[in-house]
């Protein structure tokens, strides 16, 4: 059960790193490949939202890794399409269909599976 708890909160790090990609990149208009361009970027707190969300989850990940089966704890990576799938809807406004919710059901089904 630490293995799912660590996991849930290892794909939490890992999609706000995802969305907060996102953000950084539809915050930019164009890209040049200037030093005004990247020296711009360096002022864009997006980027610097996705790096530390991304090193939190690497840092998790490299725990799970030492301390549970790869064949347990790689399956549950996958969690982060469920977070994924919500941040679509609530942060994106994106509309998801059911079949991908289906697709989501599975995903946890098999997390549960893989857990137990």
């Amino acid at each position: 059960m630490k293995l799912l708890l660590i996991a849930i909160i290892q794909s939490l790090f890992l999609c706000a790193g995802q969305m907060f990609m996102k953000l950084a990149l539809k915050a930019i208009d164009t890209v040049t490949w200037s030093w005004s361009f990247v020296l711009g970027q360096l002022t864009n707190w997006w980027w610097l939202a996705c790096g530390v969300s991304f090193t939190a989850a690497g840092l998790l990940w490299m725990y799970m890794l030492k301390h549970w089966p790869f064949s347990q704890a790689y399956p549950l990576s996958s969690i982060a399409y469920v977070f994924g799938m919500i941040a679509a809807m609530m942060v994106f406004k994106e509309q998801i269909a059911w079949t991908q919710w289906i697709g989501i059901l599975f995903i946890m089904a098999g997390c549960y599976l893989v857990v137990n």
